[in-house]
């Protein structure tokens, strides 16, 4: 399959500073940059900032980015689903994960996240794949954003109906662990039929149950 990737900029003034948010972004374009302190919520900064070299380098990868000068401010993630997820499983080509959104705890709120993600749609770019994410709470900055698990729930949602993603029902083990998980997902206009049946087949693994 080929991935097609447009690259798209847009600006944000915040009190005097011009933040940029870009991408997608290459592997080399990638290591000009620095990771703010505060992007820590999946590793330490160092390998974070590792592993988005490593998926900006993949063929289906793609990064978007916030940055200040020659720092990172936030980024998300776009890659195929894990191997060891069921989501893997059928190999589906235009199945693509919508796996990290992280922002620097100083600049959340300014509606970094959502320009982020909406760059990553423009111009029909993943009009041709099925997109998901998988929001789990324990991944959540409960401390730190002092929202209850729900309120970070319906942020999360906010977030990504921003681009008309939406909930779709799943017997996947670790999301059905917590009320507060879920599933979202984005059917592009170009998605085959076969395509959106198979992702069916893997939403649902014990259908007698249903």
């Amino acid at each position: 399959m080929q991935h097609l990737k447009l690259y798209h900029s847009d600006t944000l003034d915040h009190n005097g500073q011009t933040i940029h948010v870009e991408g997608p972004v290459s592997a080399d374009r990638l290591r000009s940059f620095q990771m703010h302190t505060q992007l820590d919520a999946f590793r330490k900064p160092k390998e974070q900032f590792n592993a988005l070299v490593e998926i900006s380098e993949l063929p289906e990868g793609r990064i978007i980015i916030a940055h200040d000068g020659e720092t990172l401010l936030g980024y998300v993630t776009f890659h195929y689903p894990d191997e060891m997820e069921r989501w893997s499983e059928a190999g589906m080509k235009d199945l693509l994960e919508l796996g990290a959104v992280e922002v620097a705890d100083d600049y959340r709120g300014l509606g970094l996240g959502s320009r982020m993600i909406r760059i990553a749609f423009e111009d029909g770019q993943l009009e041709a794949y099925i997109i998901f994410t998988t929001e789990y709470y324990w991944h959540w900055d409960l401390k730190g954003s002092g929202l209850s698990v729900w309120e970070y729930r319906r942020m999360m949602e906010r977030l990504m109906k921003t681009v008309n993603m939406v909930w779709y029902a799943t017997d996947d083990p670790e999301i059905c662990s917590h009320p507060a998980n879920c599933l979202m997902v984005r059917m592009g206009d170009d998605v085959p039929l076969e395509s959106r049946e198979q992702f069916d087949r893997i939403r649902f693994v014990r259908r007698f149950m249903y």
